[in-house]
């Protein structure tokens, strides 16, 4: 009967976040009421000539069971307030005052476990957030000057210091990888589905748990301050928040209490039944509509936080749920940022891996794109890799090497004419630079032996996720990009994007989404949260992706996704849509259930007690409703421990992205 929110401050113990008071009875003390009437009802059954006993058995549980509900309405009053705490007070001294102890004892009573089954509900729905990111351990393993081990509290790791990470703990601190690599499970910072192999100078994230190999990390970022305490902290913040539809109940239920009284003053006036009227006002007590709208948003960030989308406004939900276009920056967002080997041509009899492993060999010790690209494709490939001898690099041109006795030039078409390669090779060349591509050319002894294409990989999900958007309803997606027009539009016609706009300046990003807003589309920006931070800012709602380790990112946008999963957008949208169906489903049942209720008891259809347990029904009905969001996005659950093979290495590549593009030969 207390609760009209599921949030609260923490600091102060059990609440709902309202400016009314709270009974806070145990479940002991409600058994202990109990017995007295129960035991009033089976004297009355058993013996005929025991009414007194009865009747003293009753009195004593309806005290027991009313003083805390009288007492907290009194308080109320002290303070000046008056809410639906009057209610059932003033409905359990009516039933006490006429005698009918058995009424008021059992009225109390549901009415008390009415309370408690929704203040459970606020305290569980809370800890199934507070389970997602309450997994930083306590202790943490610091390596001391001499080398050696001492266990510490996580709280005392300071920036700087390095600690010791074994298979099977949870990292105790933000940090980069100075010795080691490892498996590890992001699950509660990301939500992605897969482990995630790192290595030296890799960072890792507090609450993330390690499943293989030994390592060493020093800290970065400890406490509150890591990743994972920020996320907890906007989660709890998003708590407290509140859709318009909220303020409005709260603003206008001041004048409930009065409007219930009137109520049953009239029903007084014209029945002279006073059973009727202590039954309209229990019945009255608007739980499951004050319930309607914090249970579901509850469930819908829980089920959020699951799969690593941080929503930090409820009314961004809401916001999320009319949202018809959606604009992305294209790099970094509907790519992955990273340059990848896409093409390879070999020339004359040459063959496809011999130039993999030539080129990869001599690039061996470059720190350039390019380089790790070919490493990335090599090892996917299986190609063994020659130890390069007499490496040297000129920075912007290309890398000279001897690979296998062998003098082997890989760099721009250039590069290999200023050392001596008089061939006309760029002939065999079918690609257009202009949009996209980054060609490097091949010579061994002289000689062109091939080209290879790379390009900036479109994610392998994003054709999935905007088919996705567009059958969810989305009317119109759009790509802006400060690349070039050719880029882009090679880009959207590999998604499915149907509009391009490239060579944009920030300014020209935000031009255009205050364009799409003008013709009356709700927009949603998607971008990193860094360079396209106004672009973010002028949709209804921005979106940050790769949000993880990124402060910027986490509070430039309104709703951040903790990796880069873009199927998470068209969850995120059908999540929306279906929270805001079941707060409409939860506030129509709330407002009938009500009407219904007064009706019946005005009328003399409903008893006192019947109204207490369909005042409990009511709000049951409703959180179970509300809970059915929870299981929203189980098709996109995170990883689970268990799911890992035992022999699962570091560095294997068992857990590569999904989606590199085959090499090809031309």
């Amino acid at each position: 009967m207390q609760v009209t929110s599921l949030l609260k401050d923490h600091e102060h113990g059990p609440g709902c976040g309202h400016d009314h008071s709270h009974s806070n009875v145990g479940i002991g003390w409600m058994l202990f009421g109990l017995v007295f009437v129960i035991n009033a009802f089976v004297v009355d059954w058993v013996f005929d000539a025991a009414h007194v006993v009865a009747g003293a058995s009753a009195m004593i549980g309806a005290i027991i069971l009313g003083y805390p509900i009288i007492g907290t309405a009194i308080k109320d009053l002290k303070l000046g307030k008056l809410s639906i705490n009057e209610l059932v007070a003033i409905a359990v001294l009516a039933a006490f005052a006429s005698g009918d102890y058995k009424t008021a004892g059992v009225v109390a009573f549901f009415m008390l476990l009415g309370e408690l089954i929704e203040t459970r509900t606020a305290e569980g729905a809370r800890d199934s957030i507070e389970s997602l990111i309450k997994l930083t351990p306590t202790k943490a393993r610091r390596i001391k000057a001499d080398k050696s081990e001492e266990e510490v509290p996580a709280s005392q790791l300071a920036i700087g210091d390095i600690i010791r990470i074994r298979p099977g703990d949870n990292v105790a601190a933000d940090g980069l990888i100075l010795n080691g690599q490892g498996s590890f499970n992001q699950a509660t910072i990301t939500g992605e589905s897969l482990p995630v192999d790192k290595k030296s100078g890799d960072e890792v994230f507090a609450g993330t748990l390690n499943l293989t190999g030994v390592l060493e990390i020093k800290v970065s970022r400890a406490g509150t301050d890591t990743t994972l305490g920020r996320v907890r902290e906007l989660i709890l913040a998003a708590e407290k928040t509140k859709l318009p539809i909220m303020k409005i109940v709260d603003q206008y239920m001041a004048f409930y209490t009065p409007l219930v009284l009137v109520i049953g003053a009239l029903v007084w006036a014209f029945t002279r039944d006073l059973e009727r009227v202590i039954s309209v006002l229990v019945v009255s007590c608007p739980c499951a509509f004050i319930l309607a709208t914090p249970t579901a948003m509850v469930a819908a960030l829980s089920a959020a936080a699951r799969l690593g989308i941080l929503i930090k406004n409820v009314a961004d939900i809401e916001t999320a749920a009319k949202i018809n276009a959606f604009i992305f920056d294209k790099t970094g967002t509907l790519t992955t940022g990273e340059l990848a080997v896409s093409r390879l041509n070999p020339l004359g009899e040459t063959k496809p891996a011999e130039l993999l492993r030539m080129a990869a060999s001599a690039e061996k010790y470059s720190n350039h794109p390019t380089a790790k690209a070919l490493a990335t494709i090599s090892s996917e490939a299986g190609v063994t890799l020659v130890e390069p001898r007499d490496f040297i690099e000129t920075a912007g041109r290309g890398v000279t090497a001897d690979v296998g006795g062998a003098n082997v030039l890989v760099g721009r078409a250039q590069w290999l004419k200023d050392n001596g390669v008089k061939e006309d090779f760029e002939r065999s060349v079918d690609l257009n630079e202009t949009e996209g591509w980054s060609l490097i050319f091949v010579a061994r002894d002289g000689k062109c032996i091939g080209w290879v294409g790379l390009q900036d990989q479109t994610r392998p999900e994003a054709r999935e996720a905007l088919a996705e958007l567009k059958d969810a309803g989305v009317r119109r997606i759009a790509m802006v990009s400060g690349d070039r027009q050719p880029v882009a539009t090679r880009v959207a016609a590999e998604i499915g994007c149907e509009e391009a706009k490239g060579d944009c300046l920030p300014q020209n990003k935000v031009d255009f989404v205050h364009a799409v807003k003008a013709k009356g589309y709700h927009v949603a920006v998607i971008g990193d949260g860094v360079n396209d931070a106004p672009a973010l800012a002028a949709g209804d709602i921005g979106i940050a992706m790769g949000a993880a380790g990124s402060e910027v990112a986490i509070h430039s946008a309104t709703i951040a996704l903790m990796n880069n999963d873009l199927r998470r957008l068209p969850f995120l949208v059908k999540l929306s849509r279906s929270t805001r169906t079941v707060i409409n489903q939860n506030f129509l049942f709330g407002v009938f259930f009500i009407i219904g209720g007064l009706s019946a008891a005005a009328f003399g259809w409903l008893n006192p007690i019947l109204a207490a347990v369909l005042h409990n029904a009511g709000s049951l009905i409703v959180i179970f409703n509300s809970a059915r969001l929870v299981r929203k996005g189980e098709e996109l659950e995170h990883y689970q421990q268990e799911a890992i093979g035992s022999g699962s290495g570091a560095g294997g590549s068992r857990h590569a992205a999904a989606g590199q593009l085959t090499p090809k030969t031309a």
